[in-house]
């Protein structure tokens, strides 16, 4: 799942990142009201947490635009003020959720898995294809014969492959979703991760592979 983080404190913004990213969140980080619009514009992302307080443009602006967009994206507010009428004027705006500084990087993550939690069609929060099993909360990958804790990489693309069964993705579509336009990888890191990938479902005997279809992209077959 891929998140926008819109905070001008850059070292807030850079705990945040390795906080989210530890759970297995790919995060792209902005400085200013107005970069957040941009990077909404040019970019496809799953929610976006957003600080009031910000340079050029405040968050609250930008929530106005987004929803006046059309734009359904979830939305978490961040922000120092605490007052009853900030967090009214923020859900009224199209704000899903409100969160006031300080907090607990439990209750961060916490907010934004039940923010999104309606994009996930899995049940109980966990996706299904052939004996396998992908645990969205504990990110395992699992069978009958066992289990594998998944890396933070390894959960987003095969969450995107089990999320989107016999579905072709793109070697573009995963380092869009993944790691980001911004990103300094080369496009065979896509390459090395299915390699993981496919030795860790070999290791649990599963009945379903990750295949490639020549310069287009990769998709999940069972094997009957």
């Amino acid at each position: 799942m891929r998140l926008l983080l819109a905070e001008d404190e850059k070292e807030l913004s850079k705990a945040l990142v390795i906080i989210l990213e530890r759970n297995n969140y790919s995060v792209d980080a902005v400085y200013d009201g107005k970069e957040a619009l941009e990077y909404l514009e040019s970019n496809n992302y799953d929610a976006l947490i957003l600080d009031i307080m910000m340079p050029k443009m405040d968050g609250i602006t930008v929530l106005k635009t987004i929803r006046a967009q059309g734009n359904t994206i979830p939305i978490l507010l961040l922000t120092a003020k605490s007052e009853v009428d900030d967090k009214v004027s923020g859900l009224d705006s199209g704000a899903n959720d409100y969160l006031t500084k300080p907090f607990a990087a439990k209750e961060l993550v916490a907010r934004i898995r039940v923010m999104t939690r309606g994009q996930n069609s899995a049940v109980n929060a966990t996706l299904h294809a052939g004996n396998i099993t992908l645990d969205l909360a504990s990110f395992e990958l699992s069978s009958p014969s066992g289990s594998f804790r998944l890396t933070n990489k390894e959960f987003q693309m095969m969450e995107m492959l089990m999320g989107n069964p016999k579905q072709l993705i793109s070697t573009e579509r995963f380092m869009e979703r993944i790691w980001g336009y911004n990103s300094d990888a080369e496009v065979n890191v896509v390459w090395v991760y299915i390699s993981y990938l496919r030795k860790k479902l070999s290791a649990l005997n599963a009945n379903l592979q990750i295949k490639a279809a020549r310069n287009s992209g990769y998709f999940l077959e069972e094997q009957l």
